[in-house]
């Protein structure tokens, strides 16, 4: 990629965080949208929730990756949470999308974060982009998150909905949470472990996102998972071989239940997503198995 100017919402997270980085370390120049008053040159100010966007700190921008988004796995599932999730992503999106479409000369694509949790329960069947949604809170989200977007497609803007697996950090996220556990002789498979985990190494997923801006025949929904799913069991033997500590302990799934809430659904569902339009537009992965993600994440 050419020097570019690029607009990251969700900077302050996992993903956000490193992306930045990464892009700056390759020297481009970075605009993080930020809620509040802009304290820094590089800011921005939006507000999600009112769908505030100042436009004029987007003039000039190359691309924008839109990540943000109340974390899945923060509190438990009340019915106010479930709409902070639904909200701060259907609403956040429209923000952005039509910020875009307002400009004379918009970027060229916008990167808009999606999930996995698009196709639902997949039990063992494999699903690549073109599976439709599943049923439930979290495909039902997806939906209406990817379709917020349409101000920006309409306005010409190649749009890319990355739709993200697990992604593999000690840093946050669910993995960020097992870490500890696992290196305590405390982890072990949640529910049966049959369910499939697609997983992303946070090397890979900043990668792939910057291939999304950079590669111009990507648009519609990529997932951005590696290419071997694999099962909660198989994670749990991986954790314990990496990190050379035994998994004896096993969550029961009504004990998931009753701490997680709503939320265990999702935890205990399966799926088993393939990243079939990014291997097709020529992207590499970095650690390609769980056992490479594991440990690229604790170097």
């Amino acid at each position: 990629m050419q020097k570019s100017r690029i607009a990251v919402t969700g900077a302050s997270g996992l993903i956000g965080r490193a992306l930045v980085r990464s892009l700056r370390a390759d020297g481009h120049e970075v605009v993080r949208l930020v809620r509040g008053t802009p304290r820094a040159d590089d800011e921005v100010a939006w507000d999600p929730k009112r769908q505030y966007v100042d436009t004029a700190g987007l003039v000039g921008c190359d691309g924008v990756v839109h990540l943000a988004g109340a974390g899945v796995g923060d509190h438990r599932w009340t019915e106010e949470y479930r709409r902070e999730i639904r909200d701060s992503r259907v609403l956040g999106t429209a923000a952005v999308a039509e910020a875009l479409a307002s400009l004379d000369d918009p970027p060229r694509v916008l990167v808009s974060g999606s999930a996995v949790g698009y196709y639902g329960e997949t039990g063992d069947r494999a699903v690549d982009e073109d599976a439709p949604p599943g049923s439930g809170f979290l495909p039902e989200v997806c939906v209406e998150w990817e379709e917020a977007a349409a101000p920006a497609q309409e306005a010409g803007v190649r749009t890319v909905f990355a739709r993200t697996g697990l992604v593999v950090s000690r840093e946050g996220g669910a993995w960020g949470r097992m870490f500890p556990l696992f290196r305590a002789g405390l982890g072990g498979r949640l529910g049966s472990g049959r369910q499939y985990w697609s997983f992303i190494a946070l090397h890979d997923e900043v990668a792939a996102l910057r291939h999304a801006l950079d590669t111009a025949s990507l648009s519609g929904p990529v997932n951005l998972t590696a290419p071997e799913p694999v099962t909660n069991r198989e994670v749990t033997k991986a954790m314990g071989r990496v990190l050379g500590r035994p998994t004896l302990f096993a969550v029961p799934e009504p004990a998931l239940r009753l701490a997680l809430g709503g939320m265990a659904s999702d935890v205990l569902s399966s799926q088993r997503a393939l990243p079939v339009r990014l291997l097709e537009s020529g992207f590499t992965f970095a650690f390609p198995r769980v056992e490479d993600a594991i440990a690229a994440a604790l170097r």
